[in-house]
């Protein structure tokens, strides 16, 4: 089950981290991301910020693969839990933003990457 959820969590982490570099190179899905207040293209400043994001998101997916054993090294246990606590809080904010196309897209996507990293970090 903990290797599941890791695997399941990376997998989306993929299609997160995916959008964000097709946002980064100018993908005109910007209603679809940062509450939709910058529908088409994204601004240069918020290209970079996808990237950031796409980054900090496949760190994210290592954290919990490592968590499960499938990579080395394994994480120490409180940055299992700093990747649950960002993914609680990405799951609120997707739930709550006022696009509702991109509350419908990523708020389940985000909640289930939650889930599993709950999951994970419970060993």
């Amino acid at each position: 089950m903990l290797t599941g959820a890791a695997i399941l969590y990376a997998l989306l982490a993929l299609v997160v981290v995916a959008f964000q570099i097709a946002m980064a190179l100018g993908a005109p899905w910007g209603h679809l991301a940062m509450g939709g207040r910058f529908p088409g293209r994204f601004p240069l400043p918020m290209r970079f910020a996808a990237l950031l994001q796409g980054g900090l998101i496949a760190v994210f997916a290592l954290v919990m693969l490592g968590r499960a054993g499938l990579v080395s090294p394994a994480p120490p246990l409180w940055l299992v839990w700093a990747v649950v606590a960002v993914s609680a809080l990405s799951a609120a904010m997707n739930l709550a933003t006022p696009s509702i196309p991109e509350r419908r897209l990523w708020g389940p996507v985000t909640l289930a990457m939650l889930v599993c990293a709950i999951r994970v970090a419970l060993g």
